[in-house]
Formats: structure tokens, C-alpha cells, sequence
């Protein structure tokens, strides 16, 4: 069974994803403390990772350039997903990017379609 990690400080958008994506067919890890993130993927070994932006203790972009750097880590596809719109445009494709952007409030036609996209690419 592929493995997402779900990282959101909101437990109500958390619980949404696992139910969706377990629907789907997937085996989904909550964490609503990103801090926590690299102690997640080392238990969990997610073949994605699904990252909010604004966290409210760390800024989901930082992770995501520091998931990206790593040597262990930096094949995991991350998927940034953000209430600003707006975010899409400003990122940046450099080292450290994301994936892919999944904005909020999400469809699950188009949350089921970028990860089973980026599940078939890994």
C-alpha cells in the first residue's frame, strides 16, 4: 500500500485528507506539528508528502527546501498545498521546490488526480 504524510496544522483539513485518501486506497500519517516532520517520515516512509504552507510553527516552504536537500529524503514528491492562491505563482522551481501546489479549499477530483500523478511518477 503507498504511503502519504499529511502535515497540517488545521486537525479538521488532517482528518478530511485521511478519509479521502484512505478512501482512495491509501495508507495516510497525520502530523500537525511540523517541527515534527523528519521524526514523521523516518517512522512513517511516505512516498509523498502532502505540506500546508503556513504551519503554525514552521513555514511549510522551509521544510520542503529542507526535505528537498537532503540525500535521504529528497526523492519524496511534496505536494504544497495553501489557502493563497497567490503562493503558486511566487514559487520558486530552484533546489528545494515542491512537486506540485494544491490550492485550499481543495476539490477531491483535483487532490485524488495530483497524487495519484505524482504516485505514478515515483
Amino acid at each position: 500500500m503507498r504511503r502519504i504524510l499529511a502535515v497540517d496544522d488545521n486537525e479538521d483539513i488532517l482528518e478530511i485528507m485521511k478519509l479521502i485518501l484512505e478512501d482512495f486506497g491509501y495508507e495516510v500519517t497525520t502530523l500537525a506539528d511540523g517541527t515534527l516532520i523528519f521524526d514523521a517520515i523516518n517512522s512513517a516512509h511516505p512516498d509523498l508528502i502532502l505540506l500546508d504552507v503556513m504551519l503554525g510553527n514552521a513555514d511549510g516552504r522551509e521544510l520542503c527546501k529542507q526535505i528537498k536537500l537532503r540525500q535521504e529524503t529528497h526523492d519524496i514528491p511534496v505536494i504544497l498545498v495553501s489557502a493563497s492562491h497567490q503562493i503558486a505563482d511566487r514559487l520558486s522551481m530552484n533546489n528545494g521546490a515542491p512537486d506540485d501546489f494544491l490550492a485550499k479549499p481543495f476539490d477531491i477530483n483535483d487532490l485524488r488526480e495530483k497524487v495519484e500523478s505524482h504516485m505514478a511518477a515515483a
